[in-house]
């Protein structure tokens, strides 16, 4: 089910988003079917993906899980991308947060691949306050790209959001159903064997 509404975001300064606020999806086939649209997606994965897990699993190994499902390029920020080496994944970008989403912004950039620029950016594993203002800026000055957030904070100024999600167990199941609908169970897994 997704739904047009305003929600509480996890920052309450940012309830004013102007007349566009993110379209809240809570189905991970919807989600899979926004990614599965795109022709050249980007994954954006930060720091808190290394401090939080979802069961016995570290939320960094869904993220390549998801990344790997559909040959999404992947950007690593912050100390992201020693973890994804000792996992055996090269990222195909490193930047700083604010370095990409300036790179974001221009319609000429050639993106990370050097194949143009990506059509939809998704955020993993940033702090909410920080995810917020950088989508804010893509919202308004790029155009030419759709933003979405997987981590379980509803983010107003991006174009997809999931809610605010209370329990960690419904956040798993989420990821563990985008990865399955995206059409690949274990997948940075089943490729290191």
């Amino acid at each position: 089910m997704s739904q047009l509404a305003p929600l509480m975001p996890y920052h309450r300064v940012n309830i004013l988003t102007g007349t566009r606020t993110a379209r809240l999806v809570e189905d991970p086939v919807e989600y899979a079917k926004q990614i599965a649209k795109a022709q050249r997606p980007l994954l954006v994965l930060g720091p808190r993906l290394l401090k939080i897990t979802l069961g016995e699993r570290l939320l960094i190994e869904y993220a390549l899980d998801i990344a790997k499902a559909k040959n999404i390029p992947i950007c690593a920020t912050a100390t992201v991308k020693s973890k994804m080496v000792e996992l055996g994944v090269k990222p195909d970008s490193v930047y700083d947060v604010v370095e990409i989403i300036n790179a974001l912004k221009d319609p000429e950039w050639k993106g990370v691949r050097k194949e143009g620029n990506h059509d939809l950016v998704m955020f993993f594993g940033f702090r909410t306050d920080l995810g917020e203002q950088g989508l804010s800026v893509l919202k308004h000055f790029a155009p030419h790209l759709k933003t979405m957030t997987m981590c379980k904070y509803y983010y107003p100024h991006a174009d997809f959001s999931l809610p605010n999600i209370r329990k960690d167990e419904q956040w798993k199941a989420f990821l563990e159903n985008l990865i399955d609908s995206l059409g690949t169970k274990g997948g940075y897994e089943n490729a290191k064997r």
